[in-house]
């Protein structure tokens, strides 16, 4: 007897919308043409790297109507691989084709004002935090926090731009004056043992299933390694996994959310962030999982059924940034053992993710640092395993 497809599901052909042209829109084309899916991108850059893989690119502006109108036209469902689309935007698009997850999600986390009311309010802990409009708002937000403490925009914002880490209140105005678009946000210092992220997928009948929480490394500010899974105590990683579960039900949320968090001394869990999208942290489960988060994420969309998040080793992800770090793909792709990916991006600038590597190891066989230099072969000289510290957020990825 055939077994047919969910209410609601698309059907093999299908085309879906994919808002944005990077890196998370491309491998999430790739996972898709797997399903029996088209994918057609809209991107305000030519020659982007989703463009590469989809069926079509449509090349114009985020905001403008006419372009919005012709992409969703041609889709059956649209989603997203960045946030950063104007509400205006997202009613067009809302109001012409199913959007995955919906613009309320994305209005969330798109206003690290909205994200932290909402978090709080769903029961989820954070870094103590104040909202602040002028130097009134700022001399009471630092009244009240304390120093240090980090001052950031509300939007956009991402790989440590659009803040300022502010010990004294001379930083502090210094960074007001500075920073822009207002309002911005001051938030406490958390002083983390260790950042972990947690990446869900929910779909069309609210089932959800979460991958095992990942450590988080960073270099300049940029994510540089995860270790999957995070060597933390199991019943500290249970609980974020919980805890990334709940916030993706408060959302309703259809399609993939990643949850990044602080593990503090004393095992407490912090909501730094979230994120509707695929995400870096999760780049790891393509090579040791049996589904990737970019598998999972066109599942929901698509209103398919989800596996379960499982995995069948554990992993290493190692970010290629830069022109340095690139130039040693040459080395990468001759060694045994490495999984290179790149993501065909023509110029290879400073701070730049052009690509990221990944190597396995036998489930429950994550070994220590040592252990992990000497795996990662030629990346040695740039994967020194940095001691952790206090580092303000990541933020929204770029394409």
């Amino acid at each position: 007897m055939p077994v047919c497809l969910p209410a609601g599901a698309l059907a093999p052909g299908a085309t879906i919308g994919i808002v944005g042209g990077g890196q998370l829109g491309r491998m999430s084309a790739m996972a898709a043409a797997r399903l029996g899916y088209r994918c057609l991108i809209l991107s305000d850059e030519p020659d982007c790297p989703a463009s590469h893989v989809a069926l079509g690119c449509i090349v114009g502006d985020y905001d403008n109507p006419d372009t919005l109108r012709a992409f969703a036209e041609a889709v059956d469902v649209i989603t997203f691989e960045f946030e950063n689309v104007s509400a205006r935007g997202l009613d067009l698009l809302a109001a012409l084709r199913p959007v995955r997850p919906g613009a309320a999600v994305l209005r969330i986390s798109q206003d690290r004002v909205a994200e932290k009311s909402f978090l709080n309010q769903a029961g989820a802990a954070t870094a103590p935090w104040a909202e602040v409009n002028d130097a009134a708002g700022l001399e009471a937000a630092l009244a009240r926090i304390g120093l240090p403490a980090i001052l950031k925009t509300t939007r956009l914002g991402y790989d440590g731009k659009g803040q300022a880490l502010v010990r004294c209140p001379a930083e502090a105005h210094a960074a007001l004056l500075e920073l822009s678009p207002k309002p911005l946000i001051l938030e406490g210092f958390v002083d983390f043992a260790c950042e972990i992220s947690v990446i869900v997928a929910r779909g069309l009948d609210g089932g959800a299933t979460a991958f095992d929480a990942v450590e988080n490394r960073h270099r300049d500010h940029i994510l540089d390694l995860t270790l999957a899974p995070a060597p933390i105590d199991p019943e500290i990683a249970a609980r974020a996994r919980g805890l990334a579960l709940r916030v993706a039900d408060a959302l309703d949320l259809v399609g993939l959310l990643a949850v990044e968090m602080f593990v503090t001394a004393q095992g407490e869990v912090v909501v730094n962030e979230i994120a509707p999208r695929p995400h870096n942290s999760g780049h790891w489960t393509i090579d040791a999982c049996p589904a990737s988060q970019f598998e999972l994420h066109i599942r929901a969309v698509a209103g398919l059924k989800l596996p379960t998040a499982g995995r069948h080793s554990d992993a290493v992800m190692k970010n290629l940034v830069g022109p340095a770090q690139t130039a040693l793909w040459p080395a990468i792709v001759a060694t045994d053992g490495l999984i290179g990916h790149l993501y065909g991006k023509t110029e290879a600038r400073p701070g730049r993710k052009m690509g990221h590597v990944t190597r396995l190891f036998p489930r429950g066989g994550l070994p220590g640092a040592f252990g992990i230099r000497a795996a990662l072969g030629p990346l040695l000289p740039e994967a020194d395993l940095p001691d952790q510290g206090i580092e303000p957020e990541g933020g929204v990825e770029p394409g």
